[in-house]
């Protein structure tokens, strides 16, 4: 089966942008993958998804187009609220932050439209979500109000829909929840798991450092779920002080998003905020591995290489651990600033990408 893609790698940000980006990649993906639906982790930025959220007949509307190309939508990515294609994003895309009305008012949205668009075998929905905020600044009050605006959501989302649209938790590196256990720690015991979970993002797993099945159990173990992941993969490389790696690697370090690292030393592990601080700071006598959104069937140049086996770990322990799979959204939306690569081939590159998780995760949304 074909695990959903993420939208957000189209810039478009109006309905009708919207539209004409799935008539250019998304059915021809659809078409050349010989499959009848396509699902989609579909992205949709705050102005739309209000007017979408405020018109049912609008919400139908839309329903019927998806309908038509044979797409459907079980899943929504609402960690960026917009502009997440304008030419530098970086700190950007952590606001607003669940400090902020905006971010519930969005995320409210978000779950009205999703109710609408479920296609009938779905048993729930989901909606990932920021891991509340870029670390710095995060005050108790912010604690307070986060934790305000999540019991509110919770109440949005019950009401949302006969079927259940439950909340996923994305943690980050540098974030506030930067890793999955800080994620476990704030969420467990403060949520309703029945309405919110996590998201697990395996190219963050993988940057932090983290064992996926340990990581796959401790969520569980903690009454929560892992409600979708998002399957990706970082850049990994064993030996970057070399000249050969350090070159490899400044080939990723663009001006658009950013590029955490982290670097395993005997002593712990040590952080830098974007690529080209790593360049400059870290030691580089140990492994890193670097926050950049890796297209799963395709290696990185030499010496570097991907952290797929942390994906296929983690997917391994979930199928020993649940009865029913998360929702598995193939999130590369880096494909833009990807060093060396086509721009006009993206279509056959999302085709090629599904192809390997089909024939690799074997799961769907």
């Amino acid at each position: 089966m074909i695990p959903a893609y993420c939208t957000n790698v189209h810039p478009a940000e109006d309905l009708p942008g919207i539209v004409a980006q799935l008539d250019r990649h998304a059915v021809p993906v659809r078409e050349e993958l010989g499959a009848d639906t396509l699902a989609l982790g579909l992205w949709l930025s705050a102005p739309v998804a209000r007017a979408l959220a405020s018109d049912a007949i609008a919400r139908r509307g839309f329903r019927a187009e998806l309908d038509a190309r044979g797409l459907t939508v079980s899943t929504l990515n609402a960690f960026p609220y917009g502009g997440f294609h304008d030419d530098v994003v970086k700190h950007a895309v952590y606001l607003p932050t669940w400090t902020d009305p905006a971010r519930l008012s969005y995320t409210a949205d978000c779950a009205t439209v999703l109710a609408d668009l479920l296609p009938d075998s779905a048993d729930y929905g989901s909606i990932s979500t920021l891991p509340l905020a870029w670390r710095e600044p995060w005050t108790t009050a912010d604690d307070a109000d986060a934790r305000a605006a999540f019991a509110e959501i919770t109440d949005v989302l019950r009401m949302a829909s006969a079927r259940p649209i439950r909340l996923a938790v994305e943690p980050e590196p540098g974030c506030v929840l930067d890793t999955v256990a800080d994620a476990i720690g704030w969420l467990a015991g403060h949520v309703d798991p029945d309405h919110v979970g996590i998201c697990l993002d395996t190219c963050h797993l993988a940057v932090s450092f983290a064992d996926p099945a340990e990581t796959v159990a401790s969520i569980h173990r903690a009454g929560l779920s892992v409600v979708k992941v998002q399957a990706s993969a970082a850049l990994h490389v064993g030996e970057p002080g070399t000249d050969e790696a350090r070159t490899a690697l400044a080939a990723f370090a663009e001006p658009r998003y950013l590029h955490q690292v982290r670097e395993n030393t005997p002593a712990g592990v040590l952080a830098a905020d974007d690529l080209p601080d790593a360049l400059d700071t870290l030691p580089a006598a140990h492994p890193w591995r670097v926050h950049f959104h890796l297209p799963l069937h395709a290696a990185p140049p030499e010496p570097l290489t991907a952290t797929t086996g942390v994906l296929l770990a983690a997917m391994a322990a979930l199928r020993s651990t649940v009865e029913v799979m998360p929702h598995v959204e193939v999130e590369t939306y880096t494909w833009s600033v990807l060093p060396g690569f086509d721009q006009t081939s993206l279509s056959s590159g999302i085709a090629a990408e599904l192809r390997w998780a089909a024939s690799n995760l074997g799961v769907a949304v």
